[in-house]
């Protein structure tokens, strides 16, 4: 294939995409308004686990959502404006949450998930950046003793599926992680895990071993995209750009992108937030889970990261300064001596669909447009496995795993 296929997005799905795509000796350039993984993918909590595989939408979720709408403190948040989307895709959303559903969505996210430390450490083998990916375990941590259950549906299928797990009391908490408060009495170690020590960097790394290999790097708006004589038309900042491969992995901008293609799809903006402590003054071994604040802590080369938080709302609506407030306090809490005089805040926005999957694969009835985006907060973890995927369709490789699950059109 002589001409180059078309990323549109360089976070880390897309860049995924171009490295795998260069391997079946394709050749690729990515376009991307900013730097590349400098948007969602530099701020998540640097998670990269094979088995966080467990949808959202769990049995008996719809309890707990009142209180969590209710309660300033809670997690999840809706700006008032968005409802009128918000309403239809949390029917869709409730409509997944029972056992069945749940096992079901669980095996094809295990797809994508399961594979992905293999690969983000051959991504990065001879680059000479190895070390921003190193061993970790995935620590959920419990203030009520009783609450940390290996029998929970979340826990149950991970073990079924070969999951180390181990249930540990507060004498072992405060050996496996001494900074922890002495709050948690509880935790579950979810062991044979990694985690990344700079998302961000990652993402530039692996997009300058693309570019090296031949990749060319657009930095250009995307403002629209057409059918015409049977190939794509990408109207950007930079004037107009045809190809007759596209691979959409723009985030939860992909679905404006797609509207006047008249294809309507459920994905919206689920925005995380996160606040960095330059100069924490304590430091921690794993990925550490809140679980009652559901905020995930690690410590990074900038510093210690606590990220969380699910607000719905309209993609360029302003970062909420509560949200910064909340998460920094929740910080506070969990991490006792944590020196909290140097501190920087993010907002990213996950592109969610109902059902915690992505859309991969070619569009139907549209030649030559294949999608990779809607990895909620699951996209650092599935991006890898999602790049050999697309690089598999459109190298004429038939996939050796049953993709329907992840059918673009599927609602």
């Amino acid at each position: 294939m002589n001409e180059p296929v078309t990323i549109i997005g360089a976070g880390i799905v897309g860049i995924c995409c171009a490295l795998s795509l260069q391997k079946r000796g394709v050749k690729v350039r990515l376009i991307d308004r900013g730097a590349p993984g400098q948007e969602t993918s530099f701020g998540n909590a640097g998670v990269i686990s094979p088995w966080s595989f467990i949808p959202q939408a769990m049995p008996g979720i719809w309890k707990s959502i009142p209180k969590m709408l209710l309660s300033p403190s809670a997690p999840l948040s809706v700006r008032f404006s968005f409802w009128p989307k918000m309403i239809p895709w949390g029917m869709r959303f409730l409509n997944h949450s029972n056992e069945t559903t749940t096992r079901t969505l669980s095996d094809a996210m295990e797809i994508l998930c399961q594979p992905s430390v293999r690969l983000y450490r051959y991504h990065l083998e001879g680059t000479g950046y190895e070390h921003l990916v190193v061993d970790s375990w995935y620590v959920h941590a419990f203030r009520k003793a009783d609450k940390a259950n290996l029998r929970d549906l979340g826990f149950q299928i991970r073990r079924e599926k070969g999951a180390d797990l181990e249930l540990i009391g507060p004498n072992e908490i405060k050996q496996v992680e001494p900074a922890l408060s002495s709050d948690f009495k509880a935790a579950v170690l979810i062991k044979g895990q990694a985690r990344a020590r700079a998302p961000g960097r990652i993402a530039e790394v692996l997009a300058d071993k693309a570019c090296t290999q031949g990749a060319d790097f657009i930095r250009a708006e995307i403002t629209g995209v057409r059918r015409h004589n049977e190939r794509w038309q990408l109207d950007t900042s930079n004037g107009t750009i045809e190809s007759s491969k596209i691979v959409l992995a723009a985030g939860v901008w992909s679905a404006d992108l797609l509207k006047p293609l008249g294809l309507e799809i459920p994905l919206v903006a689920e925005r995380g937030y996160h606040v960095e402590f330059a100069d924490p003054g304590v430091f921690i071994n794993n990925s550490v889970m809140d679980v009652d604040a559901k905020i995930v802590a690690s410590s990074m080369l900038g510093g210690i990261r606590v990220a969380g938080s699910a607000e719905f709302g309209a993609i360029n609506a302003p970062p909420d300064p509560r949200k910064e407030r909340l998460l920094a306090d929740q910080a506070r809490a969990m991490l006792p001596d944590l020196n909290s005089d140097d501190i920087t805040t993010w907002m990213g926005r996950r592109p969610s669909f109902p059902d915690s999957l992505p859309a991969l694969g070619q569009i139907k009835k549209r030649p030559g447009l294949y999608a990779a985006f809607g990895h909620s907060h699951y996209g650092l973890m599935m991006a890898p496995k999602t790049g050999e995927l697309i690089a598999d369709l459109i190298a004429g490789i038939t996939p050796n795993v049953d993709l329907s699950p992840f059918e673009p059109l599927r609602f």
